[in-house]
Parts: structure tokens; sequence; C-alpha cells
């Protein structure tokens, strides 16, 4: 191949699509941290499975610009956590070199992966060597100094990926965390799969979804295991659906109940939790059985049911996804109304959070609207435009709550300069941080002094949790245990024991100084509401007479306890 058009640009980018799909568990999986959030493969899967979406039904397209822009605008708008945004600015980099256009030849994809690695790094204040940046610098340098005139695509492709594979393999001496937990860059692997997955393609090898690929999260698509069918997986149908809790005659609801039995007949399940109101995705062969026993304990407010096998074979017919109402009947896939931001109010903040209890806590603080996410499941650029749009305000201050949240919202607020709202973000790492943010706001004030009072919030706060072991190893010195507790002040960790509450007071002792004023934890999901005046008395006897000690119920998962101390 001496040229790349629009037809085989697509090949390729669902080519790579594909092979990251078949492969992000095993991405998740190079967690340096022995903590249950290794989720860059699933962030990056995301991210590039709503670039996909946007390329997958369009019409045989003959320009490549616009083709090209049309990947990178559905990357843009599904990015997810931070190796998802660094994803989506790779590819924003490649387009803009496709402008002007027809194809490419060698020297043409050089530059498109030079002006990758550009935009990428401009994206990042300050980048990290040894990770995704270092992957698509050191590649691209040696494929633009490798092509000539003479060189073909597949050539360059070729020596592309084998340069990208090696500058992965030294990224553990770049990073020393990595070697001394000894994995490779999970970012750079992520990459490294998506190349290898377009260079695949150019060889006339195009990767197809695996027949065995089992997600442990739902791909955000209308298009989520379109390629696996009742035969293959043997879960054919992608349920969803909202519950309303309680009502006259209905069973108490167990959420831990609940999950287990959708489990048990199901694959793919996400639940989440706001109140009284259940959101449930499920793939399952029975979803009449599913629906049977959810009703319960509640009445629904919404029910979708997508037959798997039957929209794999629409999509490779050419023909548009289809949803699935109650009875089973397609019925055409509806166009998402414009989104409209309009300002009828002047100021607002709008917080990522994860639990009841949080969600309580950030309502009552003033918040316009939450965004659902935390440490397991990052929102995306896309959330972040709806609740900015939900919110309705003239400035908008967005509380990411999490390190790896902070470059989505970000990105969110980049799209949306020169309209006539004005959003920004406060750059909260932590829950505690976003709380004494959300503490400050004022909405009496002008906009520039409330920005600079919730900010100047972050400097005093000192935050850790309290989440458990997924794996044995030793790091930074600690000997870690699987399934024992962890005591993690930010991303260090300061103990790795067998008791919870013994976390807890060793995560205590190392927040406490003698300069601080106030300490408060909030109790995850796993801690019984019964428990936790006990805990309340046993904590202000460690530390009442340094600071004031407050709990509350946070109902957070994954994370036993979240502590702050100011």
């Amino acid at each position: 191949m001496r040229y790349i058009d629009a037809a085989s640009l697509k090949e390729m980018l669902l080519s790579g699509a594909n092979n990251l799909y078949n492969h992000y568990p095993e991405i998740d999986q190079l967690n340096v941290f022995p903590v249950p959030d290794g989720d860059t493969g699933m962030n990056m899967n995301l991210t590039f499975s709503s670039g996909a979406k946007e390329i997958m039904n369009r019409p045989d397209e003959d320009d490549l610009y616009a083709l090209a822009s049309a990947f990178s605008r559905g990357l843009l708008m599904g990015a997810r956590g931070n190796s998802g945004v660094i994803t989506s600015q790779i590819f924003r980099g490649f387009s803009k070199a496709t402008e002007g256009k027809k194809r490419l030849d060698a020297q043409d994809l050089a530059e498109c992966w030079e002006s990758a690695r550009e935009t990428a790094y401009k994206a990042v204040d300050k980048p990290v060597e040894g990770t995704i940046l270092t992957v698509i610098r050191e590649s691209s340098a040696a494929l633009a100094e490798y092509v000539n005139d003479s060189t073909t695509v597949k050539e360059a492709m070729a020596y592309f990926l084998a340069k990208a594979k090696e500058s992965l393999s030294h990224t553990p001496d770049l990073l020393p965390v990595l070697k001394e937990v000894g994995v490779v860059d999970s970012g750079g692997a992520g990459l490294v799969t998506i190349i290898e997955g377009m260079e695949s393609a150019v060889r006339g090898k195009f990767i197809e979804r695996s027949k065995e690929a089992e997600p442990t999260a739902p791909i955000v698509s209308p298009y989520a295991g379109a390629q696996l069918s009742e035969d293959e997986e043997g879960y054919g149908y992608c349920t969803q659906f909202i519950l309303r809790l309680g009502g006259e005659g209905k069973k108490q609801f167990i959420e831990r109940t609940f999950k287990k039995f959708l489990q048990n007949h199901g694959k793919s399940l996400v639940t989440v939790r706001d109140e009284d109101i259940v959101k449930v995705h499920v793939h399952t062969l029975l979803p009449g059985h599913m629906l049977n026993y959810a009703q319960q304990f509640g009445e629904f407010v919404t029910i979708t049911i997508e037959n798997m096998s039957e929209e794999h074979n629409n999509i490779s017919e050419g023909k548009k996804a289809t949803d699935y109402n109650i009875h089973g009947h397609s019925v055409p896939q509806e166009e998402e109304a414009p989104r409209e931001f309009v300002a009828e109010k002047d100021i607002g903040f709008i917080a990522v959070s994860s639990g009841s209890g949080l969600d309580e806590i950030f309502r009552e603080l003033g918040a316009e609207q939450l965004v659902s996410g935390g440490q397991t499941m990052n929102p995306s650029t896309d959330d972040f435009l709806s609740a900015i749009a939900k919110a309705k305000c003239k400035n908008v201050f967005i509380l990411p709550n999490n390190s790896n949240i902070v470059m989505a919202a970000s990105q969110a607020c980049d799209v949306l300069q020169g309209s006539e709202i004005s959003a920004r973000v406060i750059p909260t790492k932590t829950i505690p941080q976003g709380i004494a943010a959300a503490m400050c706001f004022n909405p009496e004030e002008e906009p520039d002094e409330v920005f600079k009072a919730m900010k100047l919030a972050l400097r005093h706060v000192r935050s850790g949790s309290v989440t458990y072991a997924i794996k044995d190893t030793e790091i930074s010195g600690v000997n870690v245990t699987k399934g024992f507790y962890l005591a993690m002040k930010d991303k260090n960790i300061v103990s790795c024991v067998k008791d919870k509450k013994a976390a807890l007071f060793d995560l205590g002792d190392s927040l406490v100084t003698p300069k601080s004023v106030s300490m408060t934890v909030l109790c995850g999901e796993d801690i019984k509401e019964a428990e936790e005046e006990a805990l309340l008395a046993e904590l202000t006897e460690r530390y009442g007479d340094q600071v004031e000690v407050s709990l509350l119920h946070g109902g957070q998962p994954v994370y036993s306890f979240l502590v702050g101390v100011e």
C-alpha cells in the first residue's frame, strides 16, 4: 500500500478500536497500585469506541479530513480519564494534519503522527516521561527520520509499530514506580494496542472484535456488544432499566442481594443507585426473568432491551442501529436533541459524586448538577457538557474530585470557549477537597472571587482513603497482601492491615498534625450505619484532643473510608 485514503483510514481506525476492545482487560491489569481502580484500559476503550461510533455508519466517505475530524470529535466527546483525554488529543493532532489532503503517503503519515505528538504534549501541563506521551514522542520522531520518497505506507506503519513497542518496553526505565512493580505503562500499552490494530489493517488483516471477549463493563455506545450473538457469548440481550424503589406491596431492597442475583443471571452488569432510583445495565439471555425479579422492589421508569445479535446483522448490512422496546419490536434510533447552553442563573457549580450520602452532601452545599462517577467510573467530556447545559448558569465551576477526572472536565471547558457560558475547573483531586471547595461557594460574590476562594480551599486539605488490596505486591517498602486493607495518603501507601478500622487509624495518625483543626471521615457503602456511632466515639477518643471530628455517611463504593483533615 502506497497511499491511505478515507476508506482505508476508516478501516485502520476501526481495526485499532477492535484490537483495543479485545485487550483492554489486560491493560487494566497493568495498574501500578494494588487498589481496585485499574481502569486505564477501560477508559481508553470507551474513548476509542466513542470515536468508532462516529464513523462506523458513515456512508462511503471520500473526504479524508472529514472522516478524521468526525473520529476526533467522537473521541473528544467520549474521552474518559487522563489516558482517554490524552488519546483524544493524539488523534486530534493526527486529524489536523490531514486537512487539505485527499490521501496520505508515508511522509504524510509521519507528519500526522508528529502532529499527534505535538498536540498531546500541549494538552498536558506537566508531561511525565515513561507514559503514553513518551511512546508517541519517541515512535513519531523515529518514523519521521525513517520515511523517504520510496517508503510505502505498509513499511512506515510496521516501523512505527516496532518503535512504539520498543518505547513502551523502556517506560520502566523512565518511571521508577513502573520498574518497582514490574510493569510497563498502561496508557502506553493501550496506544501500542491501537497502533497494532491499525498496522494490521494496512497489511490487509482487519481485526474483528473477539468472540471470546468478556468485558468487565459495558461499552457506552449504541453498538455495545453488537458483534456478540447468543451462540458466541450466551448473553444476547442488552437490558437496561431504571427502577423506582418502594411502593405498596414491594419487598425491601437490599443492594448486595439484588446485584448478586443479576450477576448470576447475566454479564457486563453495572448498577447505579441514587436514593430511591436504581439504574441497571446487564447482558442476559432472559430479560423477562430480570425484569420480573426487579419489579418485586419497585416500578419501572424506563426499560430498553436490545437484541445484540440482530443489531450485529443490521450493522453488517449497513443499516442504522436500532433499539428495542419492552415488546421486542425494533424502533428507529432517536437522534439526540441538540444540546442548548442557556444561562438562567449567574453562577453555580457542578460536582462529581458517587454514593447517595455524597450526593446529598453536595446538594446541600448548593451543587446545581451532580455528575455520576469516581475512581472506577470516570465520566466523559460529554457527561460534563450535559451537566453544564442542565445547570443553566452563565458561570460554572466544576469539581472533578478525582485526579483522573480533571483532564476530562478541563476538556469540556475548552469545548465551550467562545460561547456565552464560562466554565472553569476547580482542580479538586479528592472528595474531601471537593467538599472544602464547595463550602467556600458564595453565589453573592463575583465569579472571579468565588473561583479564587474555592481554589484556595484546596491548600488546606490533606486527604486519604481506605480501600482493599487486589493483589500481593511490595511497593514503597510496604508489603501488600491481597484482600487486606490499604491506608492511602494521596498515592502513598501508609499501611496494609487485615482490619479496615485499623487501617483508618493508621491513616488518621499520618494525616493529623499539630496544626490540624478538623477531621472528616466519610463512610463507604460497606459500613453499616449502625456501626457509625461507635466508630465516631472511637475516633473522637483518639483524636478529639487535637481536632474536631465529624463522621458522615458517604455511601461511596470501593473505598471504606475517605478522610479529609484541615
